[in-house]
């Protein structure tokens, strides 16, 4: 037997393909699924069942054209209703796989179809379980994503709480808990850096299984401070529940190279979105005017659902050179499938045609805090509200990133703006956002808060609230 979890970083997702005898599943997998394809050519198995643990929300599942690509059987827990083939697995019905077997455990709470999967070995002995979102390393889904309304997130929540303590906390505590995410994902607030842990250590640590919690107070505790979800959660549940185009064709229509004429024609209409992809020092130097970055280098994905919001919206790419199928890959991993294609030659063959070239005004963050000590200054900070709350520069104003269109407004500010995040990659992002809307005046603070704590200021020009843990980008 073996178990090799695929974790993906940039999505803070977990899949994983586990084989045995000579065949194999896969649970969870990503929307790009040769490299399960390969594994098990490698390994010389057959792909025999493809496990969802529910429709997720903040990612497109790979699982229908896995599926279509192997044979193999696609499986969801009850209530999952789809638009393509599936088995919904009974509760506690088991699945045979080589010399173990695989037991589905129906954990509705996260969403009425969310299940989790018991692996145990040759012998009968119950080693992992594969908890999806209904048990993260130190949290608990939330109850606010399913793809249904008639269900409120408090009744949810209450059933997440009948699961948990029914069906997760009676089992052994050796058991290997293996979840959907870790942290980074937006679909729990306190999920931990580690990917996997033992059910013990869980029952031990995690703030949602204590034993002395009420079903009132789990889901008081639960709900208390859940960020509203990104808009294209949705989008990729219903994707994941009713289906999606094969993801071959996707990458074939983005991968497109874009001559100059072609790409002048196209990005004359306001609707198409022009997304540069590198760097964000590249693009503080010089980029197209217009354009909005969110590069490679961060959480891509997450931050394109988050900004962009419609999945639907036509996107123009402006990549590394070699980078291009890498972006259209990771675009369509939240769903966002429209890519028309990207510039040939990329900046480089933008300016050296004579096109106009835009770039950032920048400001070190030693240089930024000797301006801040003798004079008062515009700032805006656009790190989470949790972030900000437990440590900022006073008098700075904040707007995090994900809200920045909506609430751009409360930028009344004429005079210089000096823009900062945690480490320089959403502060260049929300100038972008920014610029194209028609604020101007902006200086990006290049390597954000986390350097400007390491500068000589005084303690007494900072405000803290209370210690939460950061992003540090």
């Amino acid at each position: 037997m073996k178990i090799e979890q695929i974790y993906t970083g940039c999505l803070s997702q977990g899949s994983y393909y586990i084989t045995s005898g000579n065949e194999a599943i896969i649970i969870d997998p990503l929307r790009e699924t040769q490299q399960y394809i390969e594994k098990a050519k490698k390994d010389n198995v057959k792909i025999k069942y493809v496990f969802e643990t529910h429709f997720h929300a903040d990612f497109v599942s790979g699982h229908i054209d896995l599926a279509r690509n192997t044979g193999a059987k696609i499986v969801f827990g009850p209530n999952a209703n789809t638009d393509y083939p599936v088995h919904n697995a009974k509760d506690s019905e088991v699945f045979k796989v080589g010399e173990i077997s695989i037991k589905a455990i129906h954990t509705p709470g996260h969403t009425p179809e969310s299940t989790c999967y018991l692996l145990a070995d040759e012998n009968s002995k119950n080693k992992a379980i594969f908890t999806g979102d209904t048990l993260f390393i130190g949290d608990v889904g939330r109850p606010d994503l399913a793809t249904s309304s008639d269900i409120s997130s408090e009744d949810l929540a209450g059933i997440l709480f009948d699961s948990l303590r029914n069906k997760i906390l009676p089992l052994d505590d050796d058991i290997i808990v293996y979840p959907a995410h870790g942290a980074g994902s937006s679909c729990g607030k306190n999920l931990s850096t580690e990917t996997f842990s033992t059910l013990g250590m869980q029952k031990k640590t995690n703030y949602a299984l204590r034993k002395s919690m009420s079903k009132e107070e789990f889901i008081s505790e639960l709900l208390d401070g859940m960020p509203v979800p990104p808009k294209y959660f949705r989008d990729n549940a219903m994707m994941n529940k009713l289906g999606y185009n094969p993801f071959e064709d996707v990458i074939k229509k983005g991968n497109k190279a874009l001559e100059i004429d072609e790409f002048k024609n196209l990005i004359i209409n306001p609707d198409i979105i022009l997304l540069d992809v590198r760097h964000q020092k590249d693009f503080i130097r010089k980029h197209i005017p217009n354009s909005i970055f969110i590069g490679l280098n961060g959480s891509f994905a997450p931050w394109v659902g988050s900004i962009i919001q419609d999945i639907n919206k036509k996107i123009i790419l402006i990549t590394p050179e070699g980078k291009e199928s890498e972006a259209i890959t990771r675009l369509s991993r939240v769903g966002f499938d429209n890519c028309l294609g990207y510039l040939k030659g990329g900046v480089k063959k933008w300016e050296k045609e004579g096109n106009i070239i835009s770039s950032i005004k920048t400001i070190k963050s030693k240089n930024f805090v000797d301006i801040l000590k003798l004079n008062k200054i515009n700032i805006l900070d656009v790190r989470k509200e949790s972030e900000y709350s437990s440590k900022h520069i006073e008098g700075a104003f904040n707007i995090p990133l994900s809200t920045i269109s909506e609430k751009s407004d409360q930028i009344k500010f004429e005079d210089e703006i000096y823009v900062h995040c945690a480490g320089g990659y959403r502060s260049v992002i929300a100038i972008s956002i920014l610029r194209k809307m028609g604020y101007g005046n902006m200086i990006n603070i290049t390597e954000g808060f986390n350097e400007i704590l390491k500068c000589d200021l005084n303690e007494n020009c900072y405000n803290s609230e209370h210690n939460v843990s950061c992003d540090n980008t």
